[in-house]
């Protein structure tokens, strides 16, 4: 066949319709079910490798500021064999009064070829044990092999998924919680039978090898003196203009980010780390890689302060969709 007869089969723009496409929906419960945690922490070792190796796109995520409510994120990510992910997250901490999640997303998936919708699932619960998931990934690979206790600063969402991830990484003896309401704590503790909750937060986190700070604290939570020789701290707190971790525990530790980002301004960087020069620390990936060294030696303190980037979601969500597609898994809605 010529081009000129090509050409003349070929529909114009102006006669071509998008018609119905189907886009496969799954709830909430759908990706609890489909989502294997072991497989979230290897997916998420990949991709940070990718991350670092400027293999991903994801640009930095714009904001709209809701006054007195919230504030919303658009957070868009793509690497090769992957499909396009885009989220949506809403954080409005008013929600918690009318017994609704603080933060609310949604992940849509499209495919990477025509740019077609493919997916539509629920990020609520991908963006919480995402998030969780990257910290616990900084223990399995930054605390000491001999590290045998933890602590969980914070006992709500964060809490629960740190709780849920950290016996995957380390034979723990004892996973202390701590809360600013302690009934929380102690409900949280009975879902490990290694997990209790505590009240003297400085005494846990003295003798505590790993420490977790998972809340939403607007000033530091622990105090830098309180961290001894060897333990690792990870903080996902993000709550500016100060944070939940000590500035001067940065300062003194050797430092894990997810990327360079984190040292920008909120929201797209860390509040903790305003000011400090984007070369002190390293990159989770470039230490997967190799091109960095990890923890150095058993009495050196070592932090990782994550931010949250698109490469996690996007890596969650597509565990989640070639399970899905391969149990028949959730819905099928046209547009």
């Amino acid at each position: 066949m010529t081009g000129l007869q090509q050409n003349q089969l070929a529909k114009s723009a102006a006669e071509i319709s998008k018609g119905e496409l189907g886009v496969l929906s799954l709830s909430e419960a759908d990706v609890i079910g489909l989502l294997d945690l072991r497989a979230l922490l290897d997916g998420l070792a990949e991709g940070f490798k990718a991350l670092s190796s400027g293999n991903v796109q994801a640009p930095a995520r714009p904001a709209i500021t809701i006054p007195g409510k919230g504030f919303s994120l658009t957070m868009p990510a793509w690497m090769d064999g992957m499909n396009i992910m885009v989220k949506v997250v809403n954080v409005f901490e008013g929600n918690l009064a009318i017994d609704l999640p603080n933060h609310l997303a949604l992940v849509t998936l499209f495919d990477p070829a025509t740019g077609a919708p493919v997916c539509v699932m629920d990020g609520t619960y991908i963006t919480g044990i995402r998030t969780a998931a990257s910290a616990v990934l900084s223990v399995r690979e930054l605390a000491r092999k001999d590290a045998t206790i933890a602590t969980i600063v914070g006992a709500g969402v964060q809490g629960r998924e740190h709780l849920r991830l950290l016996p995957l990484v380390r034979d723990f003896d004892e996973i202390r919680i701590a809360s600013l309401y302690p009934e929380d704590a102690e409900r949280l503790a009975r879902h490990h039978p290694r997990a209790r909750a505590v009240t003297d937060l400085e005494a846990a986190v003295r003798s505590s090898d790993v420490v977790c700070l998972a809340s939403h604290s607007y000033q530091p939570v622990v105090e830098s003196r309180w961290v001894r020789p060897g333990t690792h701290v990870s903080s996902v707190g993000y709550a500016p203009p100060m944070g939940e971790m000590p500035v001067d525990l940065v300062r003194q530790a050797a430092l894990c980010i997810e990327t360079r980002d984190a040292f920008k301004a909120p929201p797209v960087g860390c509040a903790e780390l305003a000011g400090l020069d984007p070369e002190a620390g390293i990159e989770l990936g470039e230490l997967l890689l190799g091109r960095k060294p990890g923890r150095v030696s058993d009495s050196q303190i070592t932090v990782y302060k994550a931010m949250g980037v698109a490469m996690e979601d996007m890596v969650a969500a597509h565990l989640v969709y070639e399970k899905a597609k391969a149990r028949g898994t959730g819905h099928r809605l046209t547009f």
